[in-house]
């Protein structure tokens, strides 16, 4: 036993270099394969592919995938086992398509999706919305940017009229089970963590921030750096740089993580966090208004030379403007 035992390894020793030669010609002989293919397609003989679709170079197509007649596939897509592109959808280079996503509908109009993206299992982009005033015929629009992940059973929806569209930026992480509505315009850099959910004609600016389970009510706008706390119910606006919590959302202080998070200066955080307790938190509770303490913020010129407070007051006094919904609402704490 002890004899073919070292026999044993007396042979490994001699095999385990020519087992790695071996190895780097097999795995050089791959990537000159991989070199001369990107440039040809592949689809399953299981796949459903209109001849009239235009596919790219480098595509790859999987089992029991349909792809329409007016579809285009960018180069180097990745459509896994039984996605979906249909009616005039366009899909960016180097997007990804997980197991029973479907992208588009067989609606006038159209549906772009940029480069890079990532769409989960059984999300549903670009489909008819759910607005009882959409009129069947109408095109309808909907526009992504760009290296977007777009998590599983996440709906998307096209605009509700052929004058607006529904638009989400670059580089946005959409959690499990969100939903944005019609018209809504989303941003870029921002984060909605799982069941969030954008009713109709929602404005999302840069670089928010929700956490699970949010509902904002259509038509609300959702300023930047802002935090969502988990839970929330959004009525009404969210100025930029604040957090909201509960139901109904009320404002809850500056989003101080998320602007350390995002390399604001010290300076700026102060000058933040001054002018917001100018407006919100009164050193007296017999101090004048919230119309007069807005007002007297905006005459603080050496506040208003922060480029970030300057931000702040546009993004509140915006709210009030005709057809807006107001801000959340606030406690005025007294801090004296």
């Amino acid at each position: 036993m002890a004899v073919a035992a070292a026999a044993s390894r007396a042979a490994a020793r001699f095999l385990s270099p020519r087992l790695l030669i071996a190895s780097r010609h097999l795995q050089a002989s791959a990537s000159e394969g991989s070199a001369r293919d990107a440039s040809t397609s592949f689809i399953h003989p299981a796949a459903v592919v209109h001849p009239d679709a235009a596919i790219g170079q480098g595509v790859s197509i999987g089992p029991f995938c349909t792809v329409g007649a007016s579809a285009r596939i960018g180069d180097a897509c990745q459509l896994h086992t039984g996605s979906h592109v249909t009616g005039h959808t366009e899909l960016g280079e180097g997007c990804v398509v997980h197991t029973g996503a479907i992208l588009g509908a067989d609606l006038p109009g159209r549906t772009v999706i940029g480069e890079n993206n990532v769409i989960g299992n059984y999300a549903v982009v670009g489909v008819k919305c759910q607005d009882l005033k959409y009129k069947p015929g109408d095109e309808c629009f909907l526009h992504i940017g760009n290296n977007n992940e777009i998590r599983e059973y996440c709906s998307i929806h096209r605009s509700s009229k052929s004058c607006d569209c529904t638009v989400i930026g670059d580089n946005n992480l959409i959690m499990g089970s969100c939903h944005i509505a019609h018209d809504c315009k989303i941003g870029s850099n921002n984060i909605f963590a799982n069941n969030t959910l954008f009713g109709g004609h929602v404005i999302v600016e840069d670089y928010t921030h929700t956490a699970g389970a949010v509902v904002v009510h259509q038509f609300c706008h959702i300023g930047s750096f802002s935090f969502l706390g988990g839970g929330s119910v959004v009525a009404q606006d969210v100025p930029r740089y604040t957090m909201v919590a509960g139901d109904r959302a009320e404002l809850r202080g500056l989003n101080l993580e998320g602007l350390r998070r995002n390399g604001f200066s010290d300076q700026e955080v102060r000058s933040l966090r001054k002018a917001y307790w100018k407006v919100f938190m009164p050193a007296s509770s017999s101090q004048s208004n919230f119309e007069d303490r807005l007002a007297e913020l905006e005459r603080e010129i050496e506040l208003l030379e922060s480029p970030s407070v300057s931000c702040m007051v546009e993004s509140i006094r915006t709210s009030f403007d005709q057809g807006r919904r107001g801000i959340c609402k606030f406690r005025s704490w007294n801090i004296s």
